[in-house]
């Protein structure tokens, strides 16, 4: 077995670029096939898959700030111009938007919880897998993910839930890491 010394530096340097500095262009259709394909190799205890995805891209994610923007208006009243936007361009803000839906249920052997882990898992797998092909990716829930108008309006059905939003593109904006926890602080053995 050989290091793949690609993912180690991958893993040392992970890092979220912010959305707002992500652009096209966004993988094509055979690339996001790859992408996906390599999102849902997650450990997934009983092979019950519950995960879905959803793809938003193009004028689905127009129609949805719209959407966000009626549903946000009605429940906030009076809004800024600035937050009108903010929910206008919810998800046009990179030009590919992939749902992870945790589908997460009862099961008489897998246990719910770890059905839920699966689902966070695809999410960053997917985090991986886009960078392995060259585009950055953001995982963001936001309120959208929470609010039961906005989750039929994305198309997620009773007793699913958001695992996360993926927003995919390129960015050429240089990140600089955050603070992180000291393993001091975190780590404790047994």
């Amino acid at each position: 077995m050989t290091n793949d010394v690609r993912l180690i530096d991958y893993l040392r340097e992970r890092h979220s670029t912010p959305v707002a500095q992500i652009k096209g262009p966004a993988p094509d259709a055979a690339e996001l096939d790859d992408i996906l394909t390599s999102a849902v190799r997650v450990p997934d205890h009983g092979k019950i898959a519950p995960w879905r995805l959803v793809v938003y891209r193009g004028d689905v994610c127009v129609s949805l700030g719209e959407t966000f923007l009626e549903i946000a208006s009605a429940q906030n009243g009076e809004m800024t111009d600035a937050a009108k936007e903010a929910e206008r361009v919810r998800f046009t803000r990179a030009p590919l938007v992939v749902g992870v839906i945790s589908t997460a249920a009862p099961h008489a052997k897998i246990p719910e919880w770890e059905q839920v882990l699966s689902a966070g898992a695809v999410c960053l797998n997917m985090l991986m897998a886009c960078e392995a092909r060259g585009y950055v990716a953001n995982w963001r829930t936001e309120w959208v993910a929470y609010d039961a108008k906005a989750l039929t309006a994305l198309g997620v059905k009773e007793g699913e839930k958001v695992a996360g939003f993926i927003h995919i593109g390129s960015s050429d904006f240089p990140m600089p890491d955050r603070p992180r926890p000291q393993l001091a602080d975190i780590v404790t053995y047994a």
